[in-house]
């Protein structure tokens, strides 16, 4: 299971290298869940990691019905430097609307970088906006050519990826994307006391903030010494 953690800048993206993690996540939390960073930030810490053994990702936001916009964010992200390219699909009110956004940002990757991975990311608290559930947003990655599908949370206000889903939907989400071919990520308010569950339930990814934050806080800074300690219990063998 690796360990993805999303920083604001490039003073958080050191502590996020130097604790151990497998994938620095780019995204700027005032502009939402999946809010987009700027692309002189991702340029920074793509410097930052050069020939490290880490992976840049960046979110493209809580993108709209837009497809040309998705698709020139991506082209952004990926000239910038980024690896893993994020879409959120949260304004795209059904299949049709996410596949066109998702088809567009995948088509931007493929043609800017053919080693970019697009990511489509659905949100595990669809019920609270209207959003597309989770087996939708696995049918939008498939048929987009995603390279992985994610779940997270929009709203963020204490509530994790374990209050918005039962285990079992969670458990049927990560089957049909694995029956389908794409690799898995999780994240939602997830903690340390999530890793276990996570481990047997097989996700590929985690990713986290506010758990390697000041007081648990996503909204302060990331240390250092609590990525290392979240990594080091994600990489402890899963109990039989």
């Amino acid at each position: 299971m690796k360990v993805l953690i999303s920083p604001t800048s490039l003073e958080e993206a050191e502590a996020v290298l130097v604790g151990g993690a497998d994938i620095i996540d780019i995204k700027n939390p005032a502009e939402g869940s999946l809010g987009a960073s700027f692309p002189w930030v991702i340029r920074g810490v793509a410097d930052l990691v050069r020939g490290r053994p880490v992976t840049l990702s960046a979110t493209l936001g809580d993108l709209p019905y837009k497809p040309g916009t998705a698709a020139l964010a991506a082209l952004g992200a990926i000239q910038a430097g980024a690896r893993y390219i994020k879409a959120g699909l949260y304004g795209t009110r059904d299949f049709g609307e996410a596949l066109e956004v998702m088809t567009a940002v995948a088509r931007s990757c493929r043609e800017a970088d053919a080693a970019s991975l697009p990511v489509a990311a659905g949100y595990a608290d669809y019920r609270r906006f209207g959003g597309l559930d989770p087996l939708t947003v696995v049918r939008v990655a498939k048929d987009s050519g995603a390279a992985l599908v994610m779940l997270d949370t929009a709203i963020k206000d204490g509530t994790s990826l374990f209050d918005a889903l039962s285990e079992g939907e969670i458990a049927g989400f990560l089957a049909a994307a694995r029956g389908a071919g794409l690799a898995t990520a999780l994240a939602g308010s997830l903690r340390a006391g999530h890793l276990g569950t996570l481990g047997r339930l097989g996700v590929d990814i985690v990713g986290i903030r506010g758990a390697v934050c000041r007081q648990g806080d996503r909204l302060t800074r990331i240390e250092a010494g609590l990525v290392k300690d979240f990594v080091a219990l994600a990489r402890m063998p899963v109990a039989a």
